[in-house]
C-alpha cells in the first residue's frame, strides 16, 4: 500500500494495523537541537487515548510512546525520529464473524477490491486506531510550532445537530467530549449516550483554531494552505467535509457580507478563516472538521459476503458512539 507519507519539508510515514503487533510512525524533517519533551508527546497520547470514559470505546489501550531513534540526550539529533506504540488490547475474535462480509460503511469492499484481500480484525490498516500514530506525530510537530509561539487547539463544536453557539478553548480539557461551549455540552453527551444505547452512532464536528500564524505561508493556486489542510483533514479515518473561515456559508453570502474589511489594526472580521488566496493573511486560522457517524454499529444490516451472496451483518467488538470527540485531537 503507497501514499503513507504526508508533509514535505516536515513529514511522517505511519505504520502498522488496529489488531497488529504495534502502530507507530517515522518522523523527518525535525532540525537538530529540538527539545524533545517526552512526557508532552504522552500527554497529547492520553487525550486521543481509548476506553476513558462512556462516551469512547471500551478498548483499554495504555498509548504509551516509546522512541526508537533521532534522540539523544533529550535533543533531536537532525536524523527521523521513529516512534513506536504497541498494541496491548486487541479482541480479534470478535471479528471472526466478519472476515468474508462487507461491513456497511467500511473500507471493507474497497479494500478487498483495489487489493484483492484485506485484514478484517477492527479493519486493519484502515482502523481508526492508526491515528495515534499521526498525534505522536503532531505533538514533534507542535513542540516545532511552540518554539514559534504558534499555538494550535481544537474541540467539539457540534454532535448530531446541538451545536455549540460560544466557543471557550479553555474548558475543552476539562470536559468528557471536548465540549467547547457549556450550555450545550450536556445534551451533546446525552445524545451520544442515546445513540450508543440504541446500538447505533452518531457524528460531530470539530473546530481547530491555529493561533499565531505568520503571514505568507502557502502558495498560489497548486500548493495553496487551505488545499493542504483539507487533503490533511480529509485524510483522517470518518472525515467526510471540511471548512475554513465561513466555509459552504459563504456561497449564500453576497460579496459586501462575505469580504473581511481591513483597517490599520489589520482585519475587521475573519470570514476568509486566515487565508486569502491559499495563503495565510496572519489572521486566526479556523477549519471546521465535519465526522460521520462511526460506521461500527451494532444494529443488524444488510450486505453482501466476498461471494456476492446477500446476508445479514452483525457485530460485535467494542467501537466509539461518536468518533469525532476524540477524533477532534486528531485534527489538532
Amino acid at each position: 500500500m503507497s501514499s503513507n507519507t504526508f508533509g514535505k519539508k516536515f513529514c511522517f510515514t505511519t505504520f502498522g494495523e488496529s489488531h497488529g503487533r504495534a502502530i507507530g510512525c517515522v518522523v523527518d524533517g525535525v532540525p537538530s537541537g529540538l527539545e524533545i519533551d517526552e512526557a508532552f508527546i504522552q500527554s497529547e497520547l492520553d487525550r486521543r487515548r481509548p476506553g476513558q470514559n462512556a462516551f469512547a470505546t471500551a478498548r483499554k489501550e495504555g498509548d504509551k510512546v516509546e522512541i526508537l531513534s533521532g534522540v539523544f540526550e533529550g535533543k533531536s539529533t537532525g536524523t527521523p525520529i521513529a516512534m513506536v506504540i504497541f498494541n496491548e488490547n486487541q479482541k480479534s475474535g470478535d471479528y471472526e464473524n466478519v472476515k468474508n462480509l462487507f461491513r456497511p460503511g467500511h473500507a471493507d469492499f474497497t479494500y478487498f477490491y483495489k487489493y484483492g484481500l484485506r485484514d478484517y480484525r477492527g479493519g486493519g490498516r484502515s482502523s481508526a486506531r492508526e491515528t495515534a500514530a499521526r498525534v505522536a506525530a503532531g505533538a514533534i510537530a507542535k513542540l516545532m510550532l511552540n518554539a514559534l509561539h504558534v499555538k494550535v487547539q481544537s474541540g467539539i463544536c457540534a454532535i448530531g445537530g446541538i451545536e455549540a453557539r460560544s466557543y471557550d478553548f479553555d474548558r475543552v480539557n476539562a470536559s468528557e467530549i471536548y465540549a467547547l461551549d457549556a450550555n450545550v455540552e450536556a445534551a451533546q453527551k446525552e445524545a451520544i449516550l442515546e445513540a450508543k444505547n440504541a446500538h447505533d452512532s452518531i457524528g460531530g464536528v470539530a473546530l481547530v483554531h491555529v493561533l499565531g500564524m505568520p503571514k505568507g505561508l502557502g502558495e498560489p493556486l497548486y500548493y495553496k494552505l487551505d488545499a493542504i489542510l483539507c487533503e490533511a483533514m480529509m485524510g483522517i479515518n470518518g472525515v467526510k467535509g471540511v471548512e475554513i473561515g465561513e466555509g459552504f456559508q459563504a456561497s449564500r453570502l453576497k460579496g459586501s457580507e462575505n469580504n473581511d474589511a481591513i483597517d490599520s489594526n489589520g482585519f475587521k472580521t475573519n470570514k476568509s478563516g486566515g487565508i486569502l488566496g491559499g495563503i495565510s493573511n496572519g489572521d486566526t486560522l479556523t477549519c471546521k472538521v465535519y465526522f460521520k457517524p462511526t460506521p461500527s454499529i451494532f444494529v443488524a444490516q444488510e450486505t453482501i459476503d466476498t461471494e456476492g451472496k446477500e446476508l445479514t451483518c452483525k457485530l460485535k467488538g467494542r467501537h466509539d458512539p461518536c468518533i469525532a470527540v476524540r477524533g477532534s485531537v486528531v485534527a489538532e
